[in-house]
C-alpha cells in the first residue's frame, strides 16, 4: 500500500470534537483561576476559619465577685486573683513521665489525670483550681503543650471568724454557699464574659480574635453592720462562753431608730478563709436559725398585754404569797416567797406566781395576740437565709396551765433575733420594726403593736430590773440609764426539761431614757456554777452596750451617775425557772 493512501484510511477527530474539548478545558481552567482568586483574594475567610479551627479556642472571662462592705464602707469580702490549671485535652502532647510530674505538682493520682484527659472533644477542662502562685509557675515551667495557666478569683475574709455566721463563705467556683453570699448570689457573682483567641500548642495565646460578651462585674453589697460593734460583740461574747463553759451563746444589737442590724455573732464560729475542718455546729448561725425557749424575759410582754387590757396598771398590786400558785396538778413557785407585789415589782423581782395570775386574768386569745403581734410565731425577715419561725401555738390549744407558764416564757420558741426585735416595742413608744441586715437610706416604716403610754410603763419597769433590787443590776452602764429583762430556762430533753441545763439571757435597751440600741444576749448551757441570767448574760450586755454607745456618739442621759451596787448584804435576786 501506499503512504498515500495509508494517510487517507487512518482515523481523524472531527474538528467540533476538538473544538469541544478544547473550550471544556479552558473553562476548567478558569473556575480553577476563578476559585482561586475567590478563596485567596475575595473570600478568604474560610480557608482562615479552617486554619483557625485548629488553634481557635473560646475563653471565659470571669465576672469579679462584688465586695461585701459594713456600713462604713470596711471590707468584710473581697475577691483576689488566683490561677487555676486548665488544659484543652486534645491539644495535650507530653510523654508519660512528664504527665507524671504535672499529676504529682497538682496532687492528684496519675489515674485521675488521665481520666479527666481523655475526653479529647472537649476544648477546655479545669486540672487544678485556685493554686499558690509558686505552684502555679512550676506548672508552667514543664511546658506541656495543651495545658495552661487560667485566671480566677478566691474571695478572701478580712475578718475572718468574727462576719463568718453574717457572710458565710463561698464555693471553688466561687458561688455562694452560706449566709449572705448565699442570699445574695445573684446581685454578688455578676456575669462572666467571653472572647475568641488564637492558641500556640503550648496552649499560650497569641492573638486575640473577638469578644464575644463583655463581663459584668457583681454588685457591691453594703450591710448595716458595724464592724467596731462586730468586733466588741464578738469579743465579749467569746469571753462570756469561754469564762462559763458554755456550749454555745449568741448575741444582737439593732438600732432602734433603723431596725438595722449593727452586730450579730454567735459561738462555735469558723474561719471561712480556712475550712479544712467544718461542721453544722460551727456554720449555723444561731440567732437566726436556732430556737429557744425566752423564759422571763417574755414577762414585759405579759406585762404589756395586761396594761393594755385595762385590767391592771403599773401600781396595781398582786399577792404572790406563798411564792407558789397550784393549777390542777401543777404548781408554779417563785425562788423567793415576795408577798404583795406591784406589777412594777413583779418585772423587778420576776415573779412567776405574779406573772402567771396577769396572764391567767385575760383571755388567752388576748395574750395570744400580743404575742404575735410582737412578731413571735413569724420570720423577722431580716434578709438572712434560713430563719425560723419559732413556735406560737394557737391559743384555742391552750390549757390553763399552759396559758400560765406560756406568760413566763415556757412553751413558746423565739430565735434571739426574733427577741431582739420584739423588744422594740418598749424602746420606740409601743411600735414594732422591721429588721434588716443591708444599710438603710431612710427611716422604716413600723406597726404599732401597744399604745405609747403602756410602751413607757413597762420600760420603766425593765429600768427597775437592772437596778440593785432587780435581777440584773450586773447590766448597768455608767454614765446611761438602762433597761431590760433576765431570763434563766430550763432546756427541754425528751418529752420534758433538763434539771441542770439551762439558757441564759437577757435583753436590754440603752438609754433607757431615749433608747438608741437593744443588745439581746444568750448564753447556752453555761456549767461553771453560775445560770442566772442576771449572772451571766446581762454582764455582756453591759460591756458591749458601754462600747457601742461610745461608737455611736451618744451622749450620756446620766453623766455623773455610776453604776449602783447593791448593799453586801443584800440577797440576790434570782428567778426560779
Amino acid at each position: 500500500m501506499k503512504p498515500q493512501a495509508a494517510r487517507e484510511q487512518s482515523p481523524s477527530l472531527p474538528r467540533w470534537r476538538a473544538n469541544l474539548l478544547l473550550l471544556l478545558l479552558g473553562a476548567w481552567f478558569v473556575g480553577l483561576a476563578g476559585r482561586a482568586l475567590w478563596l485567596q483574594a475575595l473570600n478568604n475567610d474560610f480557608l482562615q476559619r479552617k486554619g483557625e479551627s485548629r488553634y481557635s479556642r473560646v475563653v471565659e472571662i470571669g465576672a469579679s465577685r462584688g465586695m461585701i462592705v459594713d456600713r462604713n464602707n470596711e471590707p468584710l469580702a473581697i475577691s483576689t486573683p488566683v490561677e487555676s490549671v486548665a488544659a484543652s485535652p486534645a491539644d495535650v502532647e507530653a510523654d508519660p513521665a512528664a504527665l507524671r510530674r504535672l499529676a504529682q505538682l497538682l496532687g492528684i493520682s496519675n489515674d485521675e489525670l488521665r481520666a479527666r484527659l481523655s475526653d479529647t472533644r472537649r476544648e477546655f477542662v479545669y486540672l487544678k483550681r485556685q493554686l499558690p502562685p509558686d505552684q502555679a509557675e512550676r506548672v508552667v515551667q514543664l511546658g506541656i503543650p495543651g495545658v495552661f495557666l487560667q485566671r480566677e478569683h478566691r474571695r478572701y475574709y478580712p475578718a475572718g471568724e468574727v462576719m463568718s455566721h453574717i457572710i458565710g463563705f463561698t464555693g471553688v467556683d466561687d458561688k455562694g454557699q452560706e449566709a449572705l453570699e448565699l442570699a445574695f448570689e445573684e446581685s454578688l457573682a455578676g456575669k462572666a464574659g467571653s472572647r475568641r483567641v488564637i492558641k500556640d500548642r503550648l496552649g499560650r495565646i497569641v492573638e486575640d480574635v473577638e469578644s464575644i460578651r463583655v463581663p459584668q462585674n457583681g454588685q457591691q453589697l453594703r450591710l448595716s453592720i458595724d464592724a467596731r460593734i462586730q468586733y466588741l460583740a464578738f469579743r465579749e461574747l467569746k469571753s462570756a462562753v469561754t469564762a462559763h463553759r458554755a456550749k454555745a451563746g449568741g448575741i444582737v444589737v439593732l438600732d432602734v431608730a433603723t431596725g438595722e442590724i449593727l452586730a450579730m455573732a454567735n459561738l462555735p464560729a469558723y474561719n471561712p478563709n480556712n475550712r479544712g475542718r467544718l461542721d453544722a455546729q460551727r456554720t449555723r448561725n444561731r440567732a437566726v436559725t436556732d430556737l429557744f425557749e425566752p423564759g422571763s424575759t417574755l414577762k414585759p410582754f405579759t406585762a404589756a398585754a395586761a396594761l393594755e387590757a385595762g385590767l391592771f396598771e403599773a401600781g396595781t398590786v398582786i399577792q404572790t404569797a406563798p411564792g407558789q400558785l397550784t393549777i390542777g396538778s401543777r404548781t408554779i413557785r417563785d425562788a423567793h416567797p415576795q408577798g404583795a407585789l406591784t406589777v412594777a415589782q413583779v418585772i423587778q423581782k420576776s415573779s412567776n406566781v405574779g406573772t402567771a395570775k396577769m396572764g391567767l386574768a385575760m383571755p388567752s386569745e388576748m395574750l395570744w395576740s400580743l404575742f404575735s403581734r410582737a412578731g413571735f410565731g413569724a420570720p423577722p425577715r431580716s434578709g438572712f437565709p434560713g430563719e425560723v419561725s419559732g413556735r406560737l401555738r394557737a391559743h384555742k390549744t391552750w390549757k390553763p396551765i399552759e396559758q400560765a407558764t406560756m406568760s413566763y416564757g415556757y412553751g413558746i420558741s423565739v430565735s434571739l433575733l426574733q427577741l431582739a426585735r420584739s423588744y422594740t416595742i418598749f424602746a420606740s413608744d409601743g411600735v414594732l420594726y422591721p429588721v434588716t441586715l443591708l444599710k438603710r437610706d431612710s427611716p422604716a416604716q413600723g406597726t404599732r403593736v401597744v399604745s405609747a403610754q403602756t410602751a413607757l410603763a413597762v420600760r420603766r419597769m425593765l429600768e427597775m430590773a437592772a437596778q440593785p433590787g432587780g435581777t440584773a443590776p450586773g447590766a448597768q452602764v455608767s454614765g446611761y440609764t438602762v433597761a431590760g429583762k433576765t431570763g434563766t430556762a430550763h432546756k427541754l430533753e425528751g418529752k420534758g426539761y433538763a434539771a441542770n441545763r439551762y439558757v441564759s439571757s437577757f435583753v436590754g435597751m440603752a438609754p433607757a431614757s431615749q433608747p438608741r440600741i437593744i443588745v439581746a444576749v444568750m448564753i447556752d448551757e453555761p456549767s461553771a456554777g453560775q445560770h442566772y441570767g442576771g449572772a451571766v448574760a446581762a454582764p455582756v450586755f453591759s460591756q458591749v452596750t458601754a462600747g457601742t454607745l461610745r461608737f455611736l456618739a451618744v451622749p450620756p442621759d446620766a453623766p455623773g451617775r455610776t453604776t449602783m451596787l447593791a448593799p453586801e448584804d443584800a440577797p440576790l435576786v434570782r428567778e426560779e425557772v
